[in-house]
């Protein structure tokens, strides 16, 4: 097979071998790094996207020699400081992916490296606690907790006292800590009429995610009455931990095991029984569909699980499709600047919340499909921050155009950092779900 014949084919991605002991050789990683590194040199089709390509290209040129036998093996890591894991070079510009010859999974690679880094003991105390997120929520979660850590983060000398000790930097606006979780809380619909689609499962188990457990419960809340508004039977599933993916990102593949084997027996049960499985966070639903059947190929409970979860508008819009999705919407949205995150482009499902949205009469959705630059905990560090609004500038000047009436994105995170970097504006920022709730009038 020539490299252009292999070019040809569909992209597919191979499973992690992340158990075998030379996925974790210095030197063997090295020398793919070189070998990847020379590629992406010769190509730098992928300059613009993030900032880990542009590291890498400074890295070759200001070398010895141009090319990357000039550079310092060990400066390969400011490369892999710069990846955030987005995946967008593998799915949107990289022509050397899988089952090209050549091979080319970048992020992957930048995977194995950070694993490399974990297990030699090689991270912050900061990058711990910001990936685990569980922990974190359940703990800053707690009434009265919840409002101190807000107020601190709010709070000028707490945040130059966070940003000297623990590296969070002291300008990034951070998600507050909902006193009252969305488990707590959580109203299903179970006594509502199944009604089965061809292509939508006529039930629902909701994932909550700790971002919504913890930090913003309206967004399930959202989700939930716009269930039971189409008659959509819906639960709460009865006990999960962290999807794995900010344990993921920091390399430590041993935790992401841990909680899959939490997760994955009670998910798989629910997919089982017939159960359609969303979760509001893209990064959530990419983990349970994409990584972790990489990760545990031969595992037949985690491939189940990654067949029946949804994100919240691709079930929607097949229900639509199915003839089933009310649209009674009673209140129009007006402009609405949305935009999709990285981990929900990779999902190759195409733009389903937007489908959705421009069904609502009286709406108009403006489109941003570029990477905003916050991606999970990487922009709330104080060495990437300033790399994270260069990255978003971007993203925030399309957003902000128009003088839209709301700026939205399926990641609520993302939709912080767009906030935060767009500043002052009359347009209310609403995550999408909330967007379709407040046109239902529910």
């Amino acid at each position: 097979m020539s490299a252009q014949e292999g070019n040809l084919q569909a992209p597919t991605r191979h499973a992690i071998a992340w158990r075998a002991p030379e996925y974790y050789d210095e030197a063997r990683l090295i020398g793919e790094m070189e070998r990847v590194f020379e590629i992406c040199h010769g190509c730098r089709r992928c300059v613009s996207l993030c900032t880990a390509f542009p590291r890498l290209f400074d890295l070759i040129d200001e070398g010895s020699s141009g090319e990357i036998d000039g550079v310092d093996k060990r400066r390969f890591g400011e490369v892999v400081d710069q990846c955030y894991l987005c995946d967008m070079c593998y799915v949107v510009k990289c022509p050397y992916v899988p089952p090209h010859p050549w091979n080319v999974d970048f992020p992957h690679l930048m995977l194995r490296a950070k694993a490399v880094r974990f297990r030699k003991g090689e991270v912050r105390l900061r990058d711990r606690l910001l990936s685990s997120t569980d922990a974190m929520g359940k703990l800053a979660a707690i009434p009265v907790v919840a409002q101190a850590v807000n107020a601190a983060n709010r709070n000028a000398a707490a945040r130059a006292l966070m940003h000297g000790t623990l590296g969070i930097h002291k300008e990034r606006k951070l998600p507050p800590y909902s006193p009252t979780k969305f488990r707590a809380g959580a109203k299903t619909s179970g006594e509502h009429a199944v009604v089965n689609g061809e292509r939508s499962p006529g039930k629902v188990a909701l994932f909550a995610t700790c971002y919504v457990n913890y930090n913003e419960p309206g967004i399930g809340h959202d989700l939930l009455a716009i269930l039971a508004h189409n008659e959509v039977s819906a639960m709460v599933v009865e006990k999960e931990a962290c999807c794995g993916m900010p344990k993921l990102e920091l390399g430590d593949l041993e935790a992401v095991a841990r909680l899959k084997e939490f997760n994955i027996p009670v998910l798989a049960r629910l997919a089982r029984e017939g159960f359609a499985i969303l979760t509001a966070v893209p990064s959530c639903t990419l983990m349970f569909k994409q990584e972790l059947p990489l990760l545990f190929p031969e595992d037949a409970e985690v491939h189940a699980v990654a067949r029946a979860m949804f994100d919240p508008f691709e079930y929607l819009v097949l229900r639509h499709r199915d003839g089933l999705l009310k649209t009674d919407f009673a209140q129009p949205l007006g402009r609405v600047s949305y935009h999709i995150p990285c981990h929900l482009r990779v999902q190759k499902m195409g733009q389903r919340t937007r489908e959705l949205l421009q069904i609502i009469p009286g709406t108009t959705v403006s489109t941003v499909e570029r990477c905003s630059g916050h991606d999970g905990t990487w922009g709330v560090k104080a060495e990437y921050f300033d790399n994270s609004m260069k990255i978003g500038r971007p993203v925030f000047e399309q957003m902000a155009a128009g003088d839209p009436d709301y700026v939205s994105s399926d990641c609520a995170i993302a939709g912080r950092h767009i906030e935060q970097g767009i500043g002052e504006s009359r347009a209310r920022r609403c995550h999408p779900l909330t967007l379709v709730r407040i046109a239902y009038g529910l």
